[in-house]
């Protein structure tokens, strides 16, 4: 809506100290309290001719002049549209971070260049940020913000950032949009960086893994628990694949004819379709989940047509007094076992594990050893289901 007149200047604003208000026209008022405090308030009357009343749009400086008169244009559309501005803040009130998240991902996908970059967003603001997408956004403070950031930061200093990061995009975009006011508590500069432990203080450090002599029995009490996160778990150890793989897992990847499942590349690491092969113990766990399927995932979360959080893994480890393991140090404990037991190649376990060979041998081996794949996760399996951490055989491949 055009403006006939800018009454206040961005350092009048600022400069303004005395309780008092300044109007800056067309309902935009300036509030300065006894404190020296200062917030932004929007005067109208809705419906036309109805009784007076004023409305907060935020408070200053963290809402500018410039974006107070935008919000304030915004509520004069609103009124000529027939809706009441207050009514639809109050709508807005209620919108979680999950909700924000949402909309800033079908507002900005077309920015992001290639499929990969897409896939790591959705998977920052749909997974990583899984603890606090129920959270009101407008209630997001630093510690919902560290409860993302803390389990990781230590462990995954490269993703951490690029998940603060993130956090701190879409709460800006919270904030442009009208749906919270304040700070941002996920900036870095002047903030966490004065809270959070410097990554320039610690290595680079593995996730934990358990050693292989212990799966055995740690599958056998995995086995008696009737919870789908224990099913979820020992697929993925028997699989050795990502968390976020084996959680993500669809029925429509899952040939049971043939006892292999498909991962497409929108869905792994290194962006290329990974074909893993599926033991006896897989396939009974995925026909006993087929018969009561609920959805399209095969471990389905609570929340409609999302799977099961990360968090379910490392809360049932808690559960079973595992303090020195995580989800993903199964892939570790898989390698060991493989390198130290068996005599298959370091070409076929790395396929196994869906890691890249570099140089000219990966520029020249295209194949993906799918038979002797199969050979080292039956075997695998069989070991995991059993063997004695002091009779394990060397195999020949």
């Amino acid at each position: 809506m055009a403006r006939t007149k800018e009454r206040l200047t961005a350092t009048a604003v600022k400069n303004r100290k005395t309780k008092g208000r300044m109007n800056d026209g067309q309902g935009l008022i300036l509030r300065i309290t006894d404190s020296g405090s200062k917030g932004w308030i929007f005067r109208h009357t809705f419906p036309k001719g109805g009784k007076v009343r004023e409305m907060g749009l935020g408070g200053y400086p963290a809402i500018s002049l410039a974006e107070a008169r935008v919000k304030a244009d915004e509520c004069r559309r609103l009124i000529a549209a027939g809706t009441d501005p207050k009514v639809e803040r109050d709508k807005l009130a209620g919108m979680t971070f999950g909700d924000v998240a949402d909309k800033f991902f079908a507002k900005e996908e077309m920015r992001w260049s290639n499929d990969k970059a897409r896939y790591k967003w959705r998977r920052t603001l749909w997974e990583t940020c899984e603890p606090i997408r129920s959270v009101p956004v407008v209630g997001i403070s630093t510690t919902h913000v560290r409860k993302v950031l803390d389990p990781i930061w230590l462990e995954t200093p490269h993703t951490a950032t690029r998940v603060r990061s993130r956090i701190e995009e879409v709460l800006d975009f919270a904030r442009a949009s009208g749906f919270r006011d304040g700070d941002n508590p996920a900036r870095w500069r002047g903030h966490l960086k004065v809270i959070m432990p410097s990554h320039s203080d610690f290595k680079v450090r593995h996730q934990p893994a358990m050693p292989y002599a212990e799966i055995p029995s740690f599958m056998e009490a995995l086995k008696t628990r009737p919870a789908l996160t224990a099913r979820a778990l020992e697929f993925l150890i028997l699989t050795a694949c990502r968390t976020g793989e084996a959680l993500g897992a669809t029925w429509d990847e899952i040939d049971f004819d043939n006892a292999l499942w498909t991962i497409p590349e929108s869905r792994m690491k290194q962006r290329d379709e990974h074909r893993v092969p599926l033991s006896e113990r897989c396939l009974d766990i995925l026909t006993e989940l087929n018969q009561t399927r609920v959805s399209n995932y095969v471990f389905p979360g609570q929340r409609p047509n999302r799977p099961l959080s990360n968090m379910t893994l490392t809360m049932l480890l808690r559960r079973m007094k595992i303090k020195d393991a995580t989800a993903h140090g199964f892939r570790s404990s898989f390698r060991d076992w493989a390198g130290d037991n068996t005599a298959f190649s370091r070409e076929v376990a790395e396929a196994a594990l869906a890691h890249k060979v570099g140089g000219v041998e990966g520029a020249y081996r295209r194949g993906t050893a799918l038979k002797k794949r199969r050979q080292l996760m039956n075997a695998w399996a069989d070991y995991c289901q059993g063997a004695a951490a002091d009779n394990v055989v060397r195999l020949s491949v």
